[in-house]
């Protein structure tokens, strides 16, 4: 797929992004309630506090889609009974967009299934937000942690109606599922640690999602990216298969049995004939690399034009030094005021 093939049509895009303060003591008191109701600690694999927390990225995800992507018409913010405050900055840099935002609670989206509610579990919430009262036909799905660095063209999410989709083919993760079952061995009947669990892998849940639509033989793997996705797939799709949804979203806390909808909606556009592929043109930052890696990637994503989106992730693990620097790059990208 070329990068400037045909131009989308002038159908609206929203984008939707999911946001939580952990910080909240509310929230907290209400997910450590669950926790201990399921019998499980902030040690869990779907309940680490770093799942979590904000360190203020979703002011500079917020800013970003506004002055790189200004056709995108809202910007619904899913999020438990929390509220940002944007709107200010909002109102003084793009006064022609004051109500562009919109808070989207989870009752809204979990209407008819309130009894899994409270969640703790952006895969459940994925799982619905297509649900998301006038969300346009073509959205854009963000992590709070993506950010957008230059500026970005419908065509670069959609081509012809159709998604972009951007990533890479991979071959089914053997080597993890053999690793995962060795850890569980060695830890649970060597170690005597009855209650371990492995880590929660992107990559085997992504082939879960693929080999759950049929795609034996290998998968397309996303990376933390923004992700286009047309409404009425995911719709359709979970009409057809309600207990599936059901399941999906029955889990407080991420669980390495749930699919991923991204990865749901992207196989079900391929075997549905869409042939966007894009390469994935990312800035991919991991609270455990060196100084150096860090610099090293700041400045390829600063002289690379093609790289377009930058995800931080887990910011808050960041030494002082590599996050004032991460803020600095990013007020200088948005012509924001340096953080005090």
């Amino acid at each position: 797929m070329s990068d400037n093939s045909d131009s989308a049509n002038s159908d609206p895009v929203d984008a939707v992004i999911l946001w939580v303060d952990g910080s909240d003591p509310k929230l907290a008191e209400k997910r450590n309630h669950y926790l201990a109701l399921e019998k499980k600690t902030s040690a869990h694999p779907g309940a680490l506090p770093l799942r979590f927390a904000s360190s203020d990225e979703i002011r500079y995800c917020v800013l970003s889609i506004l002055t790189f992507a200004p056709f995108v018409r809202n910007i619904f913010l899913v999020t438990d009974e929390q509220d940002p405050d944007l709107y200010e900055d909002i109102r003084t840099r793009f006064p022609e967009k004051v109500d562009c935002l919109k808070i989207v609670d989870h009752k809204e989206i979990f209407r008819g299934y309130e009894q899994y509610l409270p969640t703790f579990n952006s895969s459940s919430i994925q799982a619905l937000i297509w649900r998301i009262e006038g969300l346009s036909e073509k959205f854009i799905y963000f992590n709070d942690d993506i950010i957008l660095i230059r500026e970005v063209k419908e065509e670069d999410w959609f081509i012809g109606n159709m998604p972009v989709m951007r990533g890479k083919w991979l071959l089914p993760p053997f080597r993890k599922m053999a690793g995962n079952k060795l850890k569980v061995l060695i830890n649970k009947h060597i170690r005597n640690n009855k209650d371990y669990l492995p880590k929660i892998s992107f990559y085997l849940r992504q082939w879960k999602s693929a080999s759950l639509l049929g795609m034996k033989g290998r998968y397309f793997f996303h990376d933390h990216t923004p992700h286009p996705m047309i409404r009425k797939t995911l719709e359709n799709f979970f009409a057809k298969n309600g207990e599936l949804l059901e399941k999906t979203i029955s889990y407080r806390f991420r669980d390495s049995e749930q699919i991923i909808a991204p990865s749901v909606a992207y196989h079900l556009e391929i075997l549905d004939g869409n042939r966007n592929f894009g390469k994935l043109r990312l800035g991919y930052f991991h609270p455990y690399y060196s100084e150096n890696r860090m610099n090293r990637r700041i400045r390829r994503c600063m002289n690379d034009p093609r790289i377009k989106t930058i995800c931080v992730q887990s910011i808050e693990m960041l030494s002082s030094g590599q996050k004032d620097k991460i803020f600095r790059w990013m007020d200088s990208i948005l012509n924001l005021q340096p953080r005090t």
